[in-house]
Protein backbone atom coordinates (compact mmCIF):
# COMPACT_ATOMS: atom_id res chain seq x y z
CA UNK A 1 0.00 0.00 0.00
CA UNK A 2 2.56 2.49 0.94
CA UNK A 3 4.63 1.60 -2.70
CA UNK A 4 1.16 2.70 -4.26
CA UNK A 5 0.88 5.89 -2.62
CA UNK A 6 4.44 6.85 -3.94
CA UNK A 7 4.07 6.52 -7.05
CA UNK A 8 0.69 8.28 -6.86
CA UNK A 9 2.40 10.83 -5.51
CA UNK A 10 5.10 11.11 -8.02
CA UNK A 11 2.73 11.05 -10.64
CA UNK A 12 0.61 13.81 -9.42
CA UNK A 13 4.38 15.51 -8.84
CA UNK A 14 5.46 15.02 -12.44
CA UNK A 15 2.07 16.30 -14.03
CA UNK A 16 2.53 19.60 -12.39
CA UNK A 17 5.24 21.51 -14.01
CA UNK A 18 2.97 20.64 -17.55
CA UNK A 19 -0.07 22.74 -15.49
CA UNK A 20 2.32 25.32 -15.16
CA UNK A 21 4.00 25.71 -18.03
CA UNK A 22 0.45 25.26 -19.84
CA UNK A 23 -0.70 28.44 -17.91
CA UNK A 24 2.74 30.62 -18.41
CA UNK A 25 2.70 30.52 -21.99
CA UNK A 26 -1.25 31.02 -22.71
CA UNK A 27 -1.90 33.89 -24.69
CA UNK A 28 -2.24 37.23 -23.89
CA UNK A 29 -5.21 38.84 -23.48
CA UNK A 30 -6.28 41.16 -26.65
CA UNK A 31 -5.14 44.57 -25.96
CA UNK A 32 -8.44 47.50 -25.93
CA UNK A 33 -9.77 49.12 -28.99
CA UNK A 34 -6.87 52.39 -30.07
CA UNK A 35 -10.21 54.37 -29.91
CA UNK A 36 -11.02 54.50 -26.83
CA UNK A 37 -7.42 54.69 -25.20
CA UNK A 38 -7.43 58.37 -25.25
CA UNK A 39 -10.58 58.30 -23.51
CA UNK A 40 -8.65 57.71 -20.09
CA UNK A 41 -6.29 60.35 -20.41
CA UNK A 42 -9.36 63.10 -20.87
CA UNK A 43 -9.67 65.38 -18.44
CA UNK A 44 -12.23 68.39 -18.06
CA UNK A 45 -10.37 70.10 -15.74
CA UNK A 46 -6.85 70.71 -14.67
CA UNK A 47 -4.41 73.48 -12.36
CA UNK A 48 -1.61 75.26 -13.51
CA UNK A 49 0.31 77.54 -12.00
CA UNK A 50 -1.62 77.15 -9.07
CA UNK A 51 -5.04 78.25 -10.42
CA UNK A 52 -7.55 76.07 -11.57
CA UNK A 53 -8.73 75.57 -15.48
CA UNK A 54 -11.72 73.82 -17.05
CA UNK A 55 -12.40 73.32 -21.16
CA UNK A 56 -13.92 76.80 -22.15
CA UNK A 57 -11.17 78.84 -19.90
CA UNK A 58 -9.04 81.33 -21.76
CA UNK A 59 -5.14 79.96 -21.08
CA UNK A 60 -2.43 82.96 -19.65
CA UNK A 61 -0.84 84.80 -22.23
CA UNK A 62 2.43 82.82 -21.67
CA UNK A 63 1.23 80.09 -22.91
CA UNK A 64 -0.03 81.56 -26.53
CA UNK A 65 4.20 81.44 -26.78
CA UNK A 66 6.27 79.45 -29.44
CA UNK A 67 8.34 78.42 -26.51
CA UNK A 68 4.83 76.44 -24.95
CA UNK A 69 3.79 75.18 -28.43
CA UNK A 70 4.17 71.69 -28.84
CA UNK A 71 5.15 70.84 -32.45
CA UNK A 72 5.20 67.16 -32.34
CA UNK A 73 2.20 65.99 -31.27
CA UNK A 74 2.42 62.64 -32.65
CA UNK A 75 5.84 61.77 -30.75
CA UNK A 76 3.35 61.97 -27.86
CA UNK A 77 0.32 60.07 -28.95
CA UNK A 78 -1.80 63.17 -28.87
CA UNK A 79 -4.61 63.61 -31.28
CA UNK A 80 -4.10 66.00 -34.36
CA UNK A 81 -4.71 69.88 -33.45
CA UNK A 82 -8.36 71.04 -35.03
CA UNK A 83 -7.38 74.14 -37.70
CA UNK A 84 -6.73 76.68 -35.59
CA UNK A 85 -5.44 75.81 -32.53
CA UNK A 86 -2.23 74.21 -31.10
CA UNK A 87 -1.58 71.80 -28.03
CA UNK A 88 0.33 73.45 -25.61
CA UNK A 89 2.08 72.05 -21.76
CA UNK A 90 0.17 73.70 -18.91
CA UNK A 91 0.93 72.60 -15.00
CA UNK A 92 2.24 68.54 -16.37
CA UNK A 93 -0.49 68.21 -19.06
CA UNK A 94 -1.25 68.89 -22.73
CA UNK A 95 -3.81 71.10 -23.69
CA UNK A 96 -5.24 72.35 -27.32
CA UNK A 97 -6.12 75.80 -27.20
CA UNK A 98 -7.44 78.31 -29.82
CA UNK A 99 -4.74 80.37 -31.65
CA UNK A 100 -6.67 83.24 -31.65
CA UNK A 101 -8.01 83.60 -28.05
CA UNK A 102 -6.20 80.44 -26.31
CA UNK A 103 -9.66 78.96 -25.22
CA UNK A 104 -9.13 75.37 -23.65
CA UNK A 105 -10.38 73.26 -26.30
CA UNK A 106 -9.43 70.10 -24.71
CA UNK A 107 -6.94 68.84 -22.20
CA UNK A 108 -5.11 65.26 -21.56
CA UNK A 109 -2.88 64.16 -18.55
CA UNK A 110 0.47 64.60 -19.27
CA UNK A 111 1.04 60.54 -19.03
CA UNK A 112 -0.02 60.26 -22.36
CA UNK A 113 3.05 60.56 -23.47
CA UNK A 114 4.19 57.02 -21.65
CA UNK A 115 0.86 55.70 -23.13
CA UNK A 116 2.82 53.48 -26.16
Amino acid sequence: MRKSKVVLLSVLLMGLPVAFSAQAYSEPAPAAPQSNANTSYELKEFYADYKHFAIGDIAPDLYHTKQYQIDAWKIRHLPAPEAGSHWTYMGGNYVLITDAEGKIIRAMKGDIFYAH
